[in-house]
């Protein structure tokens, strides 16, 4: 399955709510499930009963769509869920939220996951004094996150930078004189405000 490249806000429709895929946008009037709270296409607005495994898939899509992942990367981390002790669906929530790419968002370096992906890619920042330009790399406890030195001089750089650390979970730590981010442990269900409903995707690959 190749990267999805359509206009993102055709999946906030089709899923119902905001994702939150488009940054500053969603939080203005512009934003598509503002104007138009109805799935995309000809038969958009016409009701539907969902189905159990309807309602399953609606949740696995959604969660996908919302961390950025490919349809054969979320299976592989259903995987490594299934494999974790503890509770398979909290197992996965807290596997794609320590994705770089994810936490590079959550500290306020990238104003979405989408815009943070790009910004690891293009090499921006380094964990533990290495570079890392991979978004699928997954932290750990006690992981530092650097912006390059380099990198300090980008013009999109320097105004996320005024934002980052205002919002920051619980599970993060975030040193602006340094512009240093520390992972102080990976997060629990509660330190995820993810409106998704884990267990409907379990149900889903259990079948």
């Amino acid at each position: 399955m190749a990267r999805y490249t359509e206009a993102v806000c055709k999946l906030c429709r089709r899923e119902g709510e905001k994702l939150y895929l488009k940054g500053e946008r969603c939080y203005s009037p512009k934003c598509s499930i503002a104007r138009r709270a109805y799935a995309p296409g000809q038969h958009g607005q016409a009701r539907k009963k969902m189905s159990e495994y309807g309602l399953q898939l609606r949740e696995k899509q959604k969660l996908r769509r919302i961390y950025g992942v490919l349809e054969r990367q979320f299976a592989g981390y259903f995987e490594m869920a299934e494999r974790k002790k503890g509770i398979t669906g909290e197992n996965l929530l807290q596997i794609l939220e320590s994705r770089l790419d994810n936490v590079i968002y959550r500290i306020g370096f990238g104003v979405s996951r989408k815009e943070a992906r790009q910004l690891v890619r293009h090499g921006h920042f380094l964990l533990n004094g290495k570079k890392a330009n991979i978004p699928s790399i997954l932290v750990k406890a006690g992981d530092v996150i650097t912006i390059k030195e380099s990198s300090l001089s980008s013009d999109k750089i320097k105004i996320n930078l005024e934002s980052a650390g205002k919002s920051l979970p619980e599970w993060i730590d975030y040193d602006a004189n340094t512009q240093t981010a520390t992972i102080k442990a990976l997060p629990n269900r509660e330190q995820i405000d993810i409106p998704v409903q884990e267990h409907l995707i379990v149900e889903l690959y259990s079948r």
